[in-house]
């Protein structure tokens, strides 16, 4: 899908702030509601937009523990790597696991309520798991930064 202008600047607007409504976006990216709400609903077709959600702060609900953890496996064959990766989304306080290139096979985001749920979560979930050589782990001390989306150029 080519983007023009506008699709961008709606974009930008809905990554900052999903919950704007139709009227006020049309607005701000200067066309009616119905051909803004075209747009819209053809970036989500395009699966663009690929849904919207409320952004939660974690420690206020409960889990100010954030540690990313980098996991080797023993082998990257395709169904070895499909196969952790749907153990792991079957964790829930595992909340990102990205593949990577190199020495380090995944990285994982994960919360918890306090450390011994984290050791919890390492030594029941992850260090056991089939195929897993190694996990080494980082506890988040602060997040300097946390933008959702990607930048959205003009």
């Amino acid at each position: 899908m080519a983007l023009d202008s506008i699709d961008r600047q709606i974009l930008a607007f809905l990554q900052e702030d999903g919950r704007m409504t139709n009227v006020d976006l049309a607005e701000r990216v200067g066309l009616t509601a119905p051909p803004c709400l075209r747009r819209v609903r053809a970036l989500e077709q395009a699966g663009v937009i690929r849904g919207y959600h409320a952004d939660c702060d974690a420690g206020r609900l409960g889990f100010p523990i954030t540690v990313f953890a980098m996991v080797s496996l023993r082998s990257q064959a395709e169904r070895d790597l499909a196969a952790f990766e749907e153990h792991v989304a079957a964790i829930p306080e595992i909340r990102e696991c990205h593949m990577l290139n190199g020495e380090i096979d995944f990285i994982l985001k994960i919360v918890a309520p306090d450390l011994e749920t984290f050791q919890r979560i390492l030594t029941t979930h992850l260090t056991p798991a089939p195929n897993v050589a190694s996990v080494k782990s980082s506890l988040t001390i602060r997040t300097a930064k946390a933008m959702p989306g990607v930048p959205i150029p003009a």
